[in-house]
């Protein structure tokens, strides 16, 4: 059993059925990508992992533990982090203040008022954050307003929020959106980074130049169902997925 395993998930909104027996297996230490066409499940799927969305029938195991009916903030603590399609930060603060909220939290487990201890520990937790931002090439910009960043710098500051709680799984949904090749390139290489400290990986993204530059296996879902798992070899020569995702197209 891997460090996710996904069984017979199901999940329908209505007349529409989302997740279609969905099984999937991510070993631990890997890269994971999981593609396919607009519509077909893949963020649903990472939402059932995460806690925002209950299958109606299936299974999802992190590490051993059954992830069903948990809260997110505690599968957050069990040790998943995710990166969001959209940048999710907090505009006004600065790109440290953004990085010690989660220190904080990741160090005590929850917030709880406690004057004291964050006075106490202030510079402990602050040089922990600078270290992370270091880390994603982001230090020379501690001190200015997250907002002001570019979408390839929000995305790097997102992934130090993330490390710095010392995550066991991280889940990236299109981490490379909307950014120009020299960002996504350096992205890429940044993921390699975390992924050669042994981090798990699962990706959802569309393109293709970044799935087959981190993926070991990739998993591609077509209107809720897996229709292919495999190496990204053998995926490049798929002719079901080549007609399911490019209409028929090499990818």
């Amino acid at each position: 059993m891997g460090i996710l395993s996904v069984r017979n998930v199901n999940k329908r909104f209505g007349g529409l059925k989302a997740l279609d027996d969905v099984n999937l297996e991510v070993e631990a230490g890997t890269v994971h990508a999981i593609i396919g066409p607009n519509g077909a499940g893949k963020s649903t799927l990472l939402n059932c992992f995460v806690g925002r969305l209950e299958p109606d029938s299936g299974s999802v195991t992190f590490d051993g533990m059954s992830l069903l009916g948990i809260k997110p903030h505690e599968i957050n603590q069990a040790g998943v982090s995710r990166v969001f399609q959209t940048p999710e930060i907090f505009g006004d603060l600065t790109l440290i203040e953004n990085v010690m909220i989660p220190a904080f939290a990741a160090r005590d487990g929850a917030f709880t008022l406690n004057a004291w201890g964050l006075v106490t520990t202030h510079g402990e937790i602050r040089a922990r954050a600078l270290a992370m931002l270091t880390d994603v090439g982001l230090a020379d910009q501690a001190e200015r307003p997250a907002g002001q960043l570019s979408r390839g710098d929000k995305r790097r500051l997102e992934l130090a929020i993330c490390l710095v709680q010392n995550p066991k799984l991280l889940l990236l949904d299109e981490p490379t959106a909307g950014m120009a090749r020299a960002d996504t390139n350096n992205a890429i290489e940044l993921m390699k980074r975390i992924a050669g400290r042994g981090v798990t990986m699962v990706v959802i993204e569309h393109d293709m130049h970044v799935v087959f530059s981190l993926a070991e296996k990739i998993t591609v879902l077509a209107q809720g169902a897996v229709i292919a798992e495999d190496k990204p070899e053998k995926i490049k020569g798929n002719h079901r997925v080549q007609e399911a995702y490019l209409g028929g197209a090499q990818l």
